[in-house]
């Protein structure tokens, strides 16, 4: 028996072994059920840190491309065979063959990381503010980024040849910093599909020519459709990263098939193919929760999606780019710089004003901001994307306080005077979007005595700042002189009284949706709220 084989037979034996007899002598918190799961709590570092890195990197990365130049880019090896007619002339152009000759899998050996330092990495995003990195693990074109026993298309065996998320978790763990290596295998099995999200999806005509010629390109676009055999390898996946990592954070994709294909999972509605896929993640989780219990590690997970993967309370809730209006349940916003999340040539990106603005603007309503990379191939970060993130990180060096351990306020908002606002025990920060030229009036604190208040400052400046109090609330007037801020200032109100109001929160999770944007989960940049795939979600 081969070493990798030893290896993947031992794993599969330790996975199948009863906890019972491996000494476990307390009680599991979590028993198996969504309810035990429901009432998993939010951990400190996770409500206190605010600010994650997302990091979509893998073979896609070498293509850097996408048809219209805006989009998702990391779903472009899917569209290769979606869209021949744009893309075979392409990949001609560029790479001289076209499938079923030349495909994706041809693609993977010159994703090399031959510039990548994990050690820069994680040192970078300790400096830019970053209390967490959420890596992606696998997306869902069938590639592992890890060492990997389960399948031959990993980081180890081709490509790069190294543990890129072993590599980085070490380098991380060395700065403090929290890891979650995300998991996207949920939409695998028809991502190189006739027609995705279909329980007995068939590979595409020229994907099952490739197959022909290399059959062990086999187990990277398969398996396809949703089977025993498919869900039982998804979920050794997942515990060969959660065993050889010890993850924070169970981050995985939103999942369509649970609504697709007449299936609709919550309600109780459901194939057997897809009702055993959604008991085996209920499974998952309470492995991974209780095996963080064990090593005595605060964990966590998100749930994805308008219309979420697991009941309300398993988790986070979480969407792309999601702009809560409302103070909601914990929630966690993954947010792009451009359009795409994987690296993407000449992408449009956000100016440094709107992802400060909307940084707070989450963290004000109880989100957690998680801000994505798209690294190119050689594992060098953009310089549009270094310049935001270290624009970010000098904002936050002078506003933390304002942002790191704080909980939301009775109000969000002040929209006449450009104000959200956040709490951090006796002290109110109220975070000015636009440059503070003049005096304004906070309305929340109408009603409010003049001995409630000890004192305001401006952070990042030293210069005094006047208030006063009035009938329609607390006035401040800012100083001329406004210190280290830029695109948004932040004063601090020391007060007598403990400042957070949790019985604020919008608690239930579709009213807190209500009226965000949809997701297109091909990823297509249309601007405005986008319609189509994600709508038959909702």
């Amino acid at each position: 028996m081969k070493v990798r084989q030893y290896h993947a037979f031992i794993l599969t034996f330790l996975i199948t072994i009863p906890s019972t007899l491996l000494g476990a002598e307390s009680k599991p918190p979590y028993d198996g059920s969504w309810q035990a799961l429901q009432k998993m709590p939010v951990p400190a570092w996770f409500d206190d840190g605010k600010i994650g890195i997302f990091i979509h990197w893998g073979p896609y990365s070498v293509i850097g491309y996408r048809k219209g130049g805006r989009g998702y880019a990391e779903h472009v090896p899917k569209m290769i065979y979606e869209d021949p007619k744009h893309y075979y002339p392409y990949l001609k152009k560029r790479w001289g063959k076209t499938p079923p000759e030349f495909g994706y899998k041809d693609i993977i050996p010159e994703f090399k990381a031959e510039k990548w330092d994990p050690d820069a990495w994680a040192s970078l995003f300790k400096e830019v503010g970053a209390h967490y990195v959420v890596m992606t693990a696998e997306h869902h074109d069938g590639w592992a980024n890890w060492d990997s026993d389960l399948t031959p298309w990993n980081a180890v065996d081709k490509g790069p040849k190294r543990d890129l998320v072993g590599d980085l978790g070490k380098a991380l763990k060395q700065q403090g910093l929290k890891y979650a290596p995300s998991y996207h295998r949920e939409r695998h099995q028809s991502f190189f599909a006739q027609q995705k999200y279909k329980v007995d999806a068939q590979p595409r005509e020229d994907i099952a020519k490739e197959i022909k010629h290399s059959p062990e390109a086999a187990s990277l676009y398969g398996p396809f459709g949703t089977s025993k055999a498919y869900v039982d390898d998804y979920v050794a996946r997942w515990k060969e990263i959660q065993t050889k990592y010890q993850p924070d954070f169970l981050w995985i994709d939103d999942i369509p098939i649970w609504t697709r294909d007449g299936n609709q999972v919550l309600q109780g509605k459901a194939k057997p193919e897809v009702q055993y896929f959604y008991d085996q993640c209920r499974t998952m989780i309470t492995d991974f929760m209780n095996d963080g219990a064990a090593r005595g590690a605060e964990v966590y997970v998100n749930n994805k999606g308008a219309n979420r993967n697991w009941p309300d309370g398993v988790g986070c809730l979480e969407k792309d780019n999601l702009k809560l209006k409302v103070i909601g349940p914990k929630w966690q916003s993954c947010t792009t710089f451009g359009t795409s999340f994987g690296y993407l040539e000449n992408d449009k990106y956000k100016t440094v004003e709107s992802i400060i603005h909307e940084m707070v603007e989450v963290i004000s309503r109880n989100g957690n901001f998680l801000v994505n990379i798209g690294p190119k191939a050689d594992g060098t970060i953009p310089k549009p994307q270094l310049d935001r993130l270290h624009a970010m990180g000098k904002w936050l060096k002078t506003n933390g306080p304002a942002i790191y351990g704080s909980r939301y306020w009775k109000l969000s908002e002040q929209k006449n005077e450009h104000l959200v606002f956040t709490t951090r025990g006796t002290k109110l920060y109220a975070i000015k979007l636009n440059e503070p030229k003049a005096a304004f009036t906070i309305t929340g604190t109408s009603g409010w005595k003049a001995e409630q208040v000890k004192g305001v400052r401006l952070l990042g400046s030293e210069a005094q700042v006047q208030w006063n109090m009035t009938a329609n609330g607390l006035r401040i007037t800012p100083p001329t002189k406004l210190g280290d801020s830029q695109y948004a200032w932040s004063f601090e109100i020391e007060t007598t009284e403990e400042q957070h109001q949790p019985n604020v929160i919008v608690r239930d999770a579709s009213k807190a949706l209500k009226g965000t944007k949809d997701v297109d989960l091909e990823g297509h940049d249309k601007g405005g709220s986008k319609k189509g795939n994600d709508k038959k979600r909702r």
